[in-house]
């Protein structure tokens, strides 16, 4: 069991090869600050595809010896897209990791029909939290992909999420299907997915997991707040993994988390290799983070 954001890192000191990683339209100091402090650390090995020329202004303003990173010289942003899906596509990378380009534009390349990474019918955002007042590390998804998904694309995003986190050394992730309530009412959509996606679990159509729900999210979090709905249930105060009933819930969630201070990491899942995506506004802590949390799958 996880419990720290830092057991990433203890995770990735013990494996014997650093990952590739492959940043697209490389020239972000943002984006370059963390990946080099991830090869300070020795947990990757960063390909930069991209303007040579800006790229190797910016590491030489931060003196940064660019002997430590293979650069490709592809100054057009959206062909460094594409040539640094294609690295990945042909066995040559371990993590794409997004640099001064759209979130639509890499996406456009890494679902593209012929020549893309997606391995999964979808891709989802997942994210480890760090919260004071938790007893371990706690999953959220999807909070940044999936708009507001049906039942089939819910069972997809459980699916995502878990065979990730059995990557990571989760043995069987208790995961929480959250909604307003606790129980069932056939006017909350919401309520009727987390109960049949719990059975589907029972039934073993999502394996390797324990499902629970619907569950508020006070009594997924507390035993205390469960116990005294009189919940009974492996999963209640206990849980590894929430899934939420759709982008505006989970978005806010994880905002008001990271707004908290809580630490996090956070990929996209759902293709041939985990995808770092952060945004200008996550900290350079997170961003770091959700590369290591890329580099130990």
């Amino acid at each position: 069991m996880l419990t720290r954001i830092s057991d990433f890192y203890d995770k990735a000191d013990n494996q014997k090869d650093a990952k590739r990683l492959i940043l697209a339209s490389a020239a972000d100091e943002h984006s370059l600050d963390a990946v080099f402090e991830a090869e300070k650390k020795n947990l990757i090995r960063p390909v930069l595809v991209g303007d040579k020329s800006k790229i190797e202004k910016i590491l030489h303003g931060k003196k940064i010896d660019t002997s430590k990173a293979e650069i490709i010289n592809i100054p057009d942003s959206n062909n460094a897209v594409k040539e640094s899906v294609k690295i990945i596509k042909e066995g040559k990378g371990d993590i794409l990791m997004k640099g001064y380009t759209s979130t639509a534009t890499l996406l456009r390349a890494v679902l593209n029909e012929e020549c893309g990474l997606k391995n999964s019918p979808l891709l989802s955002h997942f994210a480890f939290f760090e919260l004071p007042g938790y007893h371990k590390l706690i999953g959220l998804t999807d909070v940044a992909m999936n708009i507001a998904p049906n039942l089939k694309e819910k069972a997809g995003i459980i699916r995502n999420a878990v065979n990730y986190m059995h990557k990571i050394g989760y043995k069987t992730p208790k995961v929480a299907v959250i909604g307003a309530v606790e129980l069932v009412n056939e006017k909350m959509p919401a309520t009727l997915d987390a109960a049949i996606l719990s059975k589907m679990a029972q039934r073993k159509q999502l394996p390797r997991c324990i499902v629970d729900g619907p569950l508020a999210f006070d009594n997924a979090m507390s035993k205390k707040s469960a116990e005294h709905k009189g919940i009974v249930s492996d999963v209640a105060g206990d849980a590894d993994l929430l899934i939420m009933p759709d982008i505006e819930a989970g978005n806010v969630l994880y905002k008001s988390f990271a707004f908290s201070g809580a630490s996090l990491a956070a990929v996209i899942l759902g293709a041939s290799v985990p995808i770092v995506l952060t945004s200008r506004s996550d900290s350079e802590e997170s961003k770091l983070n959700s590369i290591v949390l890329a580099a130990i799958s």
